[in-house]
């Protein structure tokens, strides 16, 4: 008769090792949006003409410097999906089973999977801006859902995860300036704006010059009233988080949130000092890559400063 051992009850994938598995799928997500737009700076969005296989000759295709950048991004696809499945079915080994680990690595297959059916839409509508703008936006999405399964990972301090984050950031309760709430508010006004600032940057980059091919439709609004619209969110975030800083400071909040208020403040700025730069010299490709890479890690740094804020009251 076996008798089951507290040793074998443990026995399963460490979460070290899960860890290792975590962030190279969110390392891959990240940077298949990196090369994602680097397809659009080059005007290689249409080097493949056709979805799944490259044209109506041949499934893949290198003839061109545009189809081969094209190819590229879709093979590494391929490498994307196996990091986040190798997450998912990961998820199942760590012991003790995590449910909300299993989720979110759930939910990353089936991000990924409809990022590779926008592919083939983007492509069949002739980068669409449309298409493109909720390509990008899935992709902040994929990256929301793994940052949450790394941040565990960041300090060990999984007291600190919300169970359910989108709850937690949508909750109508407890939206007061008040003292004792104030930085909760704070935090969660920063993040929306930020999410804001995001969307409205896919509009300008819709109604702009790197459309990925010179055929391509663009939104029909005036560039420079969108990029005011898009600067104005910015701006908005800035100054939100300005006051957000002043509440910590107030609240006598501890090393590790300033910090990491610190962080995202200085990314925020970066940021928007790199929009107008890149607006006032005309949208060079460099600073149009460098824009759009530091607009996730912003999005991330959001995200970061809202885990790292108290949710019980702060002391009035």
């Amino acid at each position: 008769m076996h008798v089951a051992t507290p040793s074998a009850e443990r026995r399963g994938l460490s979460a070290s090792s899960y860890r290792v598995i975590a962030w190279l799928a969110f390392a891959s997500l990240y940077i298949i949006i990196v090369t994602g737009a680097l397809v659009r700076l080059t005007g290689s969005g249409l080097g493949c003409v056709d979805w799944p296989a490259c044209n109506e000759q041949q499934f893949v295709d290198v003839s061109t410097p545009h189809a081969a950048i094209e190819q590229v991004n879709r093979l590494f696809t391929g490498v994307v999906a196996a990091s986040v499945i190798a997450a998912m079915l990961a998820a199942f080994a760590v012991r003790p089973r995590d449910r909300r680990m299993i989720r979110l690595a759930f939910l990353m297959v089936v991000g990924v999977v409809g990022q590779v059916v926008l592919g083939g839409v983007v492509v069949l509508t002739g980068l669409h801006p449309l298409s493109n703008m909720a390509h990008f936006l899935l992709s902040i999405v994929l990256m929301t859902w793994a940052y949450w399964l790394v941040a565990p990972t960041l300090a060990r301090d999984r007291h600190t995860v919300a169970r359910n984050p989108w709850r937690n950031l949508l909750a109508v309760r407890s939206w007061s300036l008040q003292r004792s709430n104030r930085l909760v508010t704070l935090g969660r006004v920063v993040i929306l704006l930020t999410a804001v600032a995001i969307v409205t940057g896919t509009v300008v980059t819709g109604a702009g010059p790197h459309a990925g091919d010179e055929s391509s439709p663009r939104f029909d609004y005036a560039i420079r009233a969108v990029a005011k619209v898009h600067g104005a969110s910015v701006i908005a975030t800035v100054a939100v988080t300005l006051c957000l800083g002043l509440a910590i400071r107030q609240a006598g909040a501890g090393r590790k949130l300033q910090n990491t208020f610190e962080g995202f403040l200085f990314l925020a700025v970066l940021q928007g000092g790199l929009g107008y730069l890149q607006y006032f010299t005309g949208v060079p490709v460099l600073l149009v890559a460098m824009h759009i890479t530091l607009s996730v890690a912003v999005w991330l740094g959001a995200l970061h400063l809202w885990r790292a804020i108290p949710r019980h009251p702060m002391p009035a």
